[in-house]
């Protein structure tokens, strides 16, 4: 006969068996992205050099999951999510502007009449910034939502670090 312990202990580790089996069967659910990485990626520059106080440009290069898109900055319809970049206050540099690659059009089987306004593989932000003097490690913010071809996952903040050097 088992002590108390060992029967609690056995059907504590029946539960998280079962607790694995279900997510495993939840993640690989049809019509479900199953994503092993990063929805975006931020490929670079890590860090970049600027004349403190005037407008720099720099390139910030991305890169989307394979089978996946992401809305362009301006998707065809109001109620879809726009990719967004920003840089939030205090960080030392302040965001004067950005540009945005045109998207590219694409339709979803069930209409293919609608046409979408994405982003996939790799895409480009010009970003103009404005620096203070001195070392500053910037936490700026890629907004954006993630689908397949079938369903999209809820809207994501990456982070998007940057050392950026005002001289």
């Amino acid at each position: 006969m088992l002590g108390r312990n060992s029967g609690i202990r056995a059907a504590a580790a029946l539960a998280l068996g079962m607790a694995a089996l279900l997510a495993q069967g939840q993640a690989d659910a049809p019509g479900r992205p199953v994503l092993k990485g990063a929805a975006v990626e931020f490929l670079f520059p890590e860090q970049v050099t600027v004349t403190a106080g005037k407008v720099s440009d720099v390139a910030l290069h991305f890169r989307i999951a394979h089978g996946l898109h992401i809305n362009s900055h301006t998707p065809k319809d109001e109620f879809l999510i726009p990719t967004t970049f920003w840089i939030p206050e205090g960080a030392g540099v302040r965001l004067e502007g950005a540009s945005y690659p045109a998207g590219t059009e694409f339709t979803l089987p069930p209409d293919p009449g609608d046409k979408l306004s994405v982003y996939t593989g790799e895409f480009v932000i010009q970003a103009r910034i404005v620096s203070e003097a001195g070392n500053h490690l910037v936490e700026a913010k890629l907004h954006f939502q993630a689908c397949d071809k079938n369903i999209c996952m809820p809207p994501k903040t990456i982070s998007v670090a940057i050392d950026v050097i005002g001289k």
